[in-house]
């Protein structure tokens, strides 16, 4: 009888029972104690079969519970992310090969072993990401604490150099950015590249922000603005889509080739199919050789059937010029623009052919993005009606205009520039006047323009590895990302309001332990009381 009372006297008062270590830790870094409860009283607690063998919330509270419950909460969300990410690629992998790739002829892939798998290394190198991220900034945290106090004036006093650093405020938040470097896990393909690339062209967003709320840019004209980097980045990547293909995004040109009526030609559907006829690309190749031989007159066929009127390493272009039309005078012309004489026509044909197309495809793309905003939708379907018809009209207007012009402006240059005067770097000439049309979208269009100003950095850099003008770093990328998101953090540590995006605050929130919680929208005394990143039960 007393046995059994001592037992239940201590079940009741909540004491935790003798459980195997193994499983208490398994327990402690699989689900929160505050999770736990949640689940009990949404899930476990509405079986009756399963609410018997299960601990209570406050059983299992004591259970879990250990010496430190920060460490338990940063692993606990690190494999976390680690089973989200390889169970998102995962899947990606299966629609891509299963759905997306139906009816295309597969390529035999080698069987790789579990660490070298791409997923596994990726999810492993974001996953020691977020772990070390937390650990490095408690640690820095804590070591800073640690020398304010009375007791290391010793150490600050023999250390003057080494004291100022550590104790800084944004000691914490450089010393946890060093755990970017595990972005080495994962191998060194396009992907780490661009990861590196996003996260610089995001700290750069958040220098010119903090800098302007110093007040730097007071009295910048109205004009000023992220548009401006349009005209640069499609200068260098028409260039390089034109000399140097292998250095452009697949994706950038298809979409290009895809929206360039009256200037890139396909081939015609009465051509015979023995005939040989150019591609698109092998359009362009021409055109990047045209302009290497410094843009040579057109002599045409018809009016000179005896003549060569072709160089040898443009016999493959004989199809389109052979039949153009005899007034046409530069032979990019006649490739271009072989029917036509005239590149004004030309030019407004095309935006009678290219324009509807384009609004088609940016009308779906912003009908199914304003989904999301239904409830303003039925509070005030006019205005919310005409806003989207106004993003899509000048969406549409400046993708047209920066296609059209980009190629319109050959034959403009033919008209107005010696043959030898800049012959292969009026590509960029004319990319550049294409992003000049950025200029109707500079107040809704900074994330097209970043991105823009991404595939650039990205296609230079290749560029410049390619043509030799610079050499590439070993593990750069990773040095990049590292010391980028050491600058983000730094920003995020004096200037919530500097990181100009919600969902970046509350993502660096989650990096360094505080929860999906926004500093930007704190209370000013909230912000003084922050002491510690995160509590045990996160």
């Amino acid at each position: 009888m007393s046995t059994s009372g001592a037992s239940q006297s201590s079940s009741s008062t909540g004491k935790p029972e003798r459980i195997d270590p193994v499983l208490r830790n398994a327990l402690r870094y699989t689900i929160s104690p505050r999770e736990y409860q949640l689940l009990h009283q949404y899930l476990l607690s509405r079986a009756p079969a399963v609410r018997k063998r299960t601990p209570t919330p406050r059983k299992y509270d004591a259970i879990t519970k250990g010496p430190d419950d920060y460490n338990a909460a940063a692993i606990r969300a690190s494999l976390r992310l680690a089973v989200v990410t390889f169970s998102g690629l995962k899947a990606w992998e299966l629609i891509s090969t299963k759905l997306l790739a139906r009816g295309t002829a597969k390529r035999p892939t080698r069987a790789t072993a579990v660490w070298k798998s791409t997923n596994v290394r990726l999810s492993c190198s974001l996953s020691l990401i977020l772990l070390f991220h937390r650990l490095l900034r408690r640690f820095f945290t804590r070591l800073r604490e640690s020398l304010l106090t009375n007791d290391a004036k010793a150490f600050r006093r023999r250390n003057p150099r080494i004291s100022r650093s550590l104790t800084s405020r944004i000691a914490p938040a450089i010393g946890s950015s060093l755990a970017g470097f595990f972005l080495a896990v994962y191998p060194g393909d396009q992907l780490r590249i661009t990861m590196a690339i996003y996260v610089f062209t995001r700290a750069l967003e958040f220098c010119y922000n903090y800098l302007e709320e110093l007040g730097y840019f007071r009295n910048r004209p109205s004009w000023f603005g992220s548009w401006m980097l349009m005209p640069v980045a499609c200068g260098q990547l028409l260039h390089a889509f034109v000399f140097d293909r292998d250095c452009f995004p697949e994706s950038y040109g298809k979409f290009i080739m895809g929206n360039s009526p009256e200037y890139i030609r396909k081939r015609p559907e009465n051509h015979p199919q023995s005939a040989p006829y150019p591609s698109t690309l092998d359009i362009v190749d021409s055109l990047a050789e045209i302009s290497r031989m410094r843009w040579p007159p057109f002599v045409s066929p018809i009016m000179f059937p005896v003549n060569k009127t072709l160089p040898k390493t443009l016999t493959r272009i004989s199809p389109i010029t052979s039949p153009a039309h005899p007034a046409i005078k530069s032979l990019s012309c006649a490739l271009l623009h072989p029917n036509d004489p005239s590149c004004m026509r030309t030019y407004i044909s095309y935006w009678i052919q290219a324009f509807p197309k384009v609004a088609r495809f940016f009308t779906i793309i912003f009908a199914a993005l304003s989904v999301t905003k239904y409830k303003a939708f039925l509070k005030s379907p006019i205005s919310v009606i005409n806003k989207l018809a106004k993003s899509i009209l000048r969406m549409s207007v400046f993708i047209s205009g920066a296609i059209g012009t980009s190629w319109g402006s050959i034959c403009l240059f033919q008209h107005i520039f010696p043959r030898t005067f800049l012959p292969t770097q009026r590509w960029f000439l004319g990319g550049f006047l294409g992003g000049m049309w950025a200029f109707l979208e500079r107040k809704s269009g900074r994330s097209n323009f970043m991105y823009s100003a991404r595939l650039s950095i990205d296609s230079l850099w290749k560029v410049g590895i390619k043509r030799k003008w610079w050499r590439g770093v070993k593990n750069g990328d990773v040095m990049l990302f590292a010391l980028s998101l050491a600058t983000v953090n730094v920003l995020y540590e004096i200037s919530p309001k500097s990181v100009n995006s919600g969902v970046a605050r509350k993502g660096l929130g989650v990096l360094r332990g505080e929860g999906w919680v926004d500093r930007a929208a704190l209370p000013r005394e909230g912000k003084e009381k922050e002491t510690e990143p995160e509590t045990a039960g996160q």
